[in-house]
């Protein structure tokens, strides 16, 4: 998967580096629709700009939102958000089936059209433009590259990426929910089951800001096989998580600061 040696511990990479902030307040989730405007509308032009420079749609209010933060700096790295299915209103559509629902497995479709509420889609990854400098990366809001472990020599880890993915297991498997999908690059989806987080094409590709494919994850099954490198992002990052769910019950500050 890299060239990082074998016992190199990546939950303590990631702690030197990044936290891990769930958005539950309504200030932090303005921060996460702040940075999506930066990146989606500022950056790559996805979207229009906005008179109040945040990056929102119909499907924030029921979604669940993440933010990374970087411990050097204090500022926003990325975020992600689960935009989770409506098992109360069986017309409600994720936003892949909008995109590309002429070419999805009906019969997968149609199995798991009666557990929508055990479904989420991962949605607006976002990376601010000083994480995505390397070539390659200036027109996405965040991928996964060939190069992005570097070489034997010049061994490296994308722990922010890598990060919010672990983001998304630990809110996935915190909220009960079963399958997740995404829509994604075609590299991104092998560069991903590559790296161990097994996802399964379940339709033909769409153009969506570029050529797209919908991808299905077993949350469960996910997790059960994440390797040793990166069970430790997920451990951490599931720790940072659940300490942001025990502050916001407890009407404490953010537990970060």
């Amino acid at each position: 998967m890299s060239g990082l040696p074998d016992p190199f511990d990546t939950g303590a990479g990631f702690s030197k580096y990044f936290e891990m902030l769930p958005a539950l307040s309504r200030e932090q989730q303005e921060q996460t629709f702040r940075l999506r405007h930066q990146v989606y509308c500022e950056d790559l032009g996805w979207e229009e700009r906005r008179s109040d420079a945040l990056e929102t749609d119909d499907y924030d209010a029921h979604s669940l939102h993440c933010l990374a933060r970087s411990r050097q700096s204090g500022r926003l790295a990325g975020c992600v958000r689960l935009v989770l299915g409506r098992g109360d209103d069986a017309s409600q559509r994720l936003p892949f089936e909008l995109t590309c629902g002429d070419t999805l497995d009906r019969v997968l479709m149609d199995r798991l059209a009666g557990r929508r509420d055990r479904t989420a889609e991962v949605s607006r990854l976002a990376i601010v433009r000083d994480y995505r400098r390397r070539r390659g990366e200036e027109g996405s809001p965040g991928t996964l590259l060939a190069s992005s472990f570097g070489t034997a020599e010049q061994p490296r880890f994308p722990y922010l990426l890598v990060g919010l993915y672990m983001a998304v297991f630990v809110l996935a498997e915190r909220h009960r929910l079963d399958t997740l999908f995404l829509l994604v690059e075609p590299r991104l989806s092998r560069h991903l089951d590559h790296l161990g987080i097994g996802n399964r094409q379940i339709g033909a590709a769409a153009e969506h800001r570029g050529l797209r494919v919908p991808a299905m994850m077993d949350v469960a099954q996910v997790i059960a096989n994440l390797s040793p490198r990166l069970r430790g992002i997920f451990d951490v990052v599931g720790e940072e998580i659940e300490a942001g769910y025990r502050a916001a019950a407890a009407g404490g500050p953010d537990p970060q600061r």
